[in-house]
């Protein structure tokens, strides 16, 4: 017998109950069965990296918390057990979020013919962006490869974003409770490591957690957000991405809690951050390959150099240039680094190293616990210089300079670099320039406690410049 009254609700990149629009479809129906599928089929290379396992495991947790232990948990290919439960149960309707990865979208096509083939219904929204990528072309009918006017012209004047959704309430919550359904722990997703005990030391998952950020983020950090979200060692960027990496918070709530507050530079310059999120999912959603292959063909060409040492250097904060040192090292221990950072030790390892940005990709893939596809790709063909809009390869951030004026203080590299704490700050972004004495009543002895510098900046620099130029005179 058909169960008109059970609808399903895949649970994906969402792990929230506010502001869910297919949960809140679903609730309409009797009773509801709340599924999760770790997808071990498609999505080969793209499955979570260590850190984001790590993420999913206890976002998963908080969100069975808050459908008190009704979350049904499954590993394998979501067509499988979605055809498995609807047979089973004899359910009719499905319901999920709609993900934008070019693999995610293959496989949902391919699992929503099928299902509807059986003749069950179903239904997908938009739960993780502002704006459908499809809507946003130019007049012409082509994809945007300059931000502001895709913001400006491509954004804005659509619609305005819809707004959060409450959390919905149930007549019933069912849990599947064959021998289908795995326990949170069946999937493996924790790191076999110390790592994961470090992690749990800097974030909380779950909506609660999510929401006091955010709220502390609109009152502290917001009002001070174009200038301040430059330094990272102020209280002003959000570090709210890990929570809308994972769905636990969408960026309609975060639009809206921004705007609710009125209309200055820090609110609009918070918004067009947002922005730039979407810009990167409507880079991916015409690029397919953009996680591989450089949107400026040109780059193909480039003289890329692989070292070893410079790649594991620079992985394990050893490279001798405390700026960049401090970033890499906060992103081993947290799991995160500032937005500044990131910029500035991108820019090291593929302009200064001249190492591919496909190994920057990856080790940010693997350690960042807001690792996003769409994000991840195209922030890094931004930082080379091949992707849209992207930084003009010439420009290379000096991370000597960077340091002095974002750290002014010293506070964040003797957080992360603390073997350099005692050296004064004249010396403390360029320790290879401070005296013998100066660096004995420190404590500090280079090549021994620090590292030497793995390459001269200026040097570097200057033959980074001259592989460029070699691009332009061969085009």
């Amino acid at each position: 017998m058909v169960n008109e009254d059970l609808a399903i609700c895949w649970f994906r990149k969402d792990l929230r109950l506010t502001d869910n629009p297919a949960l809140c479809h679903a609730s309409l129906h009797k009773a509801v069965l709340p599924i999760y599928i770790l997808d071990t089929k498609n999505a080969n290379s793209y499955m979570p990296g260590g850190a984001s396992r790590w993420w999913l495991h206890r976002s998963l947790e908080a969100l069975n918390e808050s459908l008190e232990g009704h979350l049904s948990i499954y590993e394998g290919d979501p067509l499988e057990v979605l055809q498995d439960l609807c047979q089973r149960l004899s359910s009719k309707a499905v319901y999920w979020n709609r993900l934008y990865e070019p693999w995610a979208m293959a496989r949902d096509a391919g699992i929503k013919s099928a299902l509807q083939d059986n003749d069950i219904h179903v239904t997908t929204t938009n739960g993780s962006l502002l704006w459908e990528p499809r809507d946003i072309r130019k007049d012409d009918g082509t994809a945007y490869k300059v931000f502001t006017p895709f913001y400006r012209k491509g954004c804005l004047r659509l619609a305005s974003p819809r707004e959060p959704m409450k959390q919905p309430t149930f007549d019933e919550l069912i849990r599947d409770d064959s021998n289908s359904r795995l326990d949170i722990h069946d999937l493996e997703l924790l790191p076999k490591v110390a790592w994961s005990q470090k992690l749990d030391g800097h974030w909380d998952a779950g909506e609660e957690n999510a929401a006091e950020r955010l709220d502390a983020f609109l009152t502290v950090g917001l009002p001070q957000y174009k200038e301040g979200r430059n330094f990272p060692n102020k209280p002003a960027v959000s570090r709210l991405s890990p929570y809308m990496q994972m769905g636990i918070l969408s960026p309609n709530q975060l639009w809206y809690g921004a705007r609710k507050l009125g209309d200055d530079k820090n609110i609009d310059h918070f918004c067009s951050e947002l922005g730039w999120r979407e810009f990167a999912y409507n880079q991916l959603y015409h690029n397919p390959d953009l996680p591989i292959k450089n949107l400026q063909a040109k780059f193909d060409a480039f003289p890329w150099i692989l070292k070893g040492e410079y790649l594991e250097a620079w992985q394990k904060g050893q490279t001798g240039i405390p700026f960049v040192d401090a970033g890499m090292r906060e992103l081993w221990q947290t799991g995160f680094m500032h937005n500044r950072v990131r910029m500035v030790t991108g820019s090291f390892l593929v302009k200064n190293l001249r190492v591919h940005w496909h190994h920057g990709e990856r080790w940010f893939w693997d350690t960042l616990i807001d690792a996003d596809l769409a994000s991840n790709s195209a922030s890094w063909q931004w930082l080379a210089g091949c992707g849209a809009d992207a930084a003009p390869y010439f420009r290379i951030f000096n991370p000597v300079l960077q340091g002095k004026n974002f750290d002014p203080d010293g506070d964040y590299i003797r957080e992360f670099v603390p073997e350099l704490a005692n050296l004064p700050n004249r010396f403390l972004y360029c320790p290879w320039e401070a005296g013998k004495e100066t660096l004995q009543s420190a404590g500090v002895t280079l090549g021994v406690s620090y590292p030497n510098p793995v390459i001269d900046l200026k040097d570097s620099r200057d033959r980074a410049l001259a592989a460029f130029q070699s691009l332009k005179t061969s085009a």
